[in-house]
């Protein structure tokens, strides 16, 4: 049996690892698309302010660990997939032929159509490459303009911060991290980083980027003008999909996968960040571009792959956890809150500590936090478990930081 993966990331890596432990005989292939060792990108930040080395992001710190595995590495990328003859073909005109495939290609930065967003100072940090682009400039002192703060121009953020440069943040949206926080938790970390000397605008978007000298000027649509020594952007990513142009998966935001990962050609699956798999709050099929998600798409997509529907999926947690600059910050499931629920709120606003907790009749359904990390990691149990609070949910409505409490109540005890 040939198992194909293609995509180096956590869930190609993962599913790569689970293949050999379930089925010792087979051959397994993995793509990637870089040069580099498989490498996790939410390390970057870490190599950007000197506290790893470029080792110290790959996967796997063993530099024999795919070769004691027998996964073979092949330096891709992939121009296209052939399911009728299980056959990928790759950018340089070889080919291969597969039993069974995984599709974990991750993700792409979002290009927005901005003027001078191609010159020359503007990056991306998604890649290594990108990263030491970024390094050679972000110099101390130097003039730098993040767009975009969502949960990944954040991680960026505090790198920045760290490496002394003079930072201003444009953010399109009316808030910082408006996908993993509301209003007032925005606003408190917007606080934050402004008393950390960070220069923060949100509802403005940057509408041309031009050669100003040796620098570059960006006009931002309220009106002002900024100069920069260097450019980075972080507007968002979508699904790394464009080389299945033609093939026959079905795709829609990601790649459309059953309760197993199998797209609708049976010997191809997909995980991680390219999968529109199941959520479990929902109950739709969404892309969750987060780490854990994909590690575990990976590993039940090759156990999957191996035992023909071993294992089925009942749905990934959405959550988030966030370091800015010393402020710890998470959300986890419906953190939004539903129709007809209810909430519990504490807000102390001069310590930046926040928490509200999002109710739907008995169940603890969603969570988001600013400034609190004692026993916030038991929200993901409170909300996974979906036992009925009883007693518990005057409780927490009342003190909403009796968490542990109610997990050892509910959940070990119930």
């Amino acid at each position: 049996m040939h198992y194909v993966v293609i995509g180096a990331g956590p869930a190609g890596v993962t599913a790569c690892d689970t293949l050999r432990e379930e089925d010792s005989q087979c051959r397994i292939t993995l793509i990637g698309g870089e040069p580099e060792p498989p490498y996790s990108r939410m390390a970057i930040p870490y190599l950007m302010v000197e506290k790893i080395e470029e080792h110290g992001t790959y996967l796997r710190q063993n530099d024999s660990h795919y070769a004691e595995r027998q996964i073979e590495l092949v330096d891709g990328p992939v121009s296209r997939v052939d399911p009728q003859n299980r056959r990928i073909v790759l950018e340089n005109g070889s080919d291969l032929e597969y039993d069974r495939l995984l599709i974990a290609t991750g993700a792409t930065p979002l290009k927005p159509p901005i003027p001078g967003i191609d010159l020359p100072g503007v990056y991306n940090c998604w890649t290594m490459a990108d990263t030491r682009a970024i390094v050679e400039r972000a110099k101390p002192g130097s003039s730098v303009v993040l767009i975009g703060a969502g949960f990944i121009g954040c991680i960026i953020l505090e790198a920045l911060v760290m490496r002394q440069v003079k930072l201003t943040v444009v953010e399109k949206a009316p808030r910082m991290v408006a996908r993993m926080m509301d209003q007032v938790a925005s606003e408190l970390l917007q606080g934050w980083c402004e008393s950390k000397g960070v220069d923060v605008h949100t509802d403005a978007g940057v509408t041309s980027i031009t050669q100003q000298g040796d620098g570059l000027q960006l006009s931002v649509d309220n009106g002002e003008r900024l100069s920069a020594d260097l450019v980075i952007t972080a507007m968002g990513v979508r699904a790394n999909t464009q080389f299945l142009e033609g093939s026959g998966i079905e795709i829609n935001d990601g790649i459309v996968v059953n309760s197993h990962f199998q797209s609708n050609f049976p010997d191809i699956y997909a995980a991680g960040d390219v999968a529109q798999g199941l959520d479990f709050s929902t109950g739709l099929n969404q892309v969750q571009a987060i780490q854990p998600t994909s590690v575990e798409h990976g590993r039940m997509a090759a156990i999957n792959m191996v035992s023909d529907a071993a294992v089925e999926h009942r749905g990934s947690l959405n959550m988030n956890v966030l370091d800015t600059l010393g402020l710890i910050s998470s959300s986890f499931g419906q953190w939004m809150g539903v129709d007809n629920g209810e909430q519990s709120v504490l807000l102390d606003r001069e310590n930046y500590r926040y928490l509200r907790l999002e109710f739907d009749g008995d169940y603890l359904v969603g969570a988001s936090s600013l400034g609190h990390t004692q026993h916030i990691g038991v929200l993901r149990g409170l909300i996974r478990s979906r036992v009925p609070l009883g007693e518990w949910k005057a409780r927490l409505m009342k003190d909403p930081t009796r968490l542990m409490e109610a997990y050892l109540g509910c959940v070990v005890s119930p």
